[in-house]
Parts: structure tokens; sequence; C-alpha cells
């Protein structure tokens, strides 16, 4: 069983940047994708996304039970949009067209589909980058990499942390379900989805309190070692800002300043193409 969102040792120049990089690169593509609205911008951002997701050589096993989550949150926001603000895309545009008639005060309209393709079209600009930015840099790195970006190392640490034990997790849940499968609890896909949700709290449980334990051996080990009494701390996995590094970071805040300029150019973060 492939281990969910875990780091990956692989030969990519990806890989071969500092965390320093690739958390500046990710943090101001989420910048420029949550500012616009423009849709030939985050269109070319959706397509940028999946090539430098495709050179990671990033693994579906590894991404997919996460994207297929992602995936049903989407749907529900796209839905939630629609039923709590149908005209949202003709206040925006200006117009509106009416394609069908729905129900009560819920028409159709040509603009909230253009509307909310921008939303489904924002979601994955950022999908591709966070999960080829999560298997593609050692936890330990990343707590270095905050660090350097003015970020406490305290915090660094705990999130380091918490992805290293991502797979340690996983690993857990998969245990404690052979366990009480084997004890005759079906979870399989042989029992009917009300019974395998009702099923799941044998596995939470469980799950829930060998963390905590887990929790408080690494805490325990981090205070008698003194964890946390100096301002600054050495990173023994950082790594050293090479001539890739730096074009990168040039690149990204270059991109990041012209699709902003671009965007609000008219006056307006949203592409109109009704007008």
């Amino acid at each position: 069983m492939s281990k969910i969102l875990s780091y990956e040792e692989k030969d990519t120049w990806i890989h071969q940047l500092s965390g320093v990089t690739k958390l500046i690169f990710f943090l101001l593509w989420c910048v420029v994708s949550m500012m616009t609205y423009d849709t030939r911008i985050l269109i070319f951002m959706v397509l940028f996304s999946l090539v430098i997701f495709k050179i990671s050589k990033t693994r579906w096993e590894q991404v997919g039970s996460v994207f297929r989550v992602i995936m049903v949150f989407l749907i529900f926001n796209v839905v939630a949009i629609f039923l709590f603000s149908p005209d949202q895309g003709t206040r925006i545009y200006g117009t509106r067209t009416v394609l069908f008639h729905i129900a009560g005060p819920y028409d159709m309209t040509l603009e909230q589909l253009f509307y909310e393709l921008n939303v489904v079209i924002k979601y994955f600009t950022i999908i591709p980058t966070v999960f080829m930015f999560l298997v593609t840099t050692n936890p330990s790195e990343f707590a270095a990499s905050m660090n350097k970006v003015g970020i406490s190392y305290n915090v660094g640490y705990a999130i380091s942390i918490a992805l290293r034990y991502i797979p340690d997790v996983q690993g857990e849940f998969t245990k404690i379900k052979h366990a009480q499968e084997a004890r005759g609890i079906e979870m399989s896909g042989k029992a009917s989805l009300l019974n395998r949700i009702k099923s799941t709290s044998s596995i939470i449980f469980p799950l829930f309190f060998s963390s905590m334990d887990r929790i408080d051996t690494v805490s325990n080990a981090m205070e008698l070692r003194g964890f946390g009494k100096h301002k600054k701390r050495t990173w023994y996995m950082a790594k050293k800002m090479k001539k890739n590094d730096y074009l990168i970071i040039g690149l990204t805040v270059i991109f990041a300043v012209a699709a902003l300029v671009f965007t609000f150019a008219d006056g307006s973060r949203f592409y109109n193409p009704f007008i």
C-alpha cells in the first residue's frame, strides 16, 4: 500500500531545489491564484501546474485518496455557491443570459456557469502544486526552509513532525482496520455505506489514542533534549541555495507581478467576456 503524501527521494530537478525555493514558489503561486479571476491566467497556471506535477514524478497512489476527498469538497462548494448565491455571476459581470429555469428563484445563467467554472479552475491551479510541494520536500528540510524565511523553528519543527508522521498514522490506520476486520467487523465494499461509516468509529478512537501516545513520547523526548531552550538552532538537512534556486525564485516573482498587473489592468480582478 502506497504511503499518502509522503516524501520520496527521486532524481528530478524539482527534488534538488532548496526547500526555501519551493516554499516561496508555493506561497506566491497561491497568492496569484487567490487574487485573480482572469480565466486566461488561471488556465495557464493549471497547465503549468500539471507540467511540474508530471516532472516531479509523483505517483497517483501517493495523492489519489486525498484528491478524491478534495473533489468532494469542490462539488459541495460549487453547489453551495449556486444555492446561496445563484446570481453571483450576474452581479459580477453585469449581464444576465438565462439558459434554463430550474425552480423558484433559481435560473441557470451563462454568467453563473462562467463564474463557477473559474472557481473550479482555481482549485486545479493549487492542487498539483500542493501535492508536488509535499512529496518532493523532505520534512526536515521544509522546517529549515520555514525558519530561513523568518518563521519560528518551533512552528517549523511541529509542521515537520506532522508531515513525517503522516505515513506512520496511515500504517497504524491499516493495522487497526485489519484487526477490527479479524474480529468480524465488516469494512469492505460488501457492507453498506451506512454500516461502513458506523464501523469507522472502531478505527478512529484506537487511532486517536495511539496517536496521542506517539505525541506524548515525542514531546517527552524533545523536552529531555532541551528543545526550545535557545532562540536559534542549526539544521542538518538545510540545503544551500544554488543557481537554479535563484533562477526559479526570480521567474516566480516576475510571473506573480506580471499576472497581478495584468489582472488589475482594467480595475477589476474578473475577466469579463460578456462585454
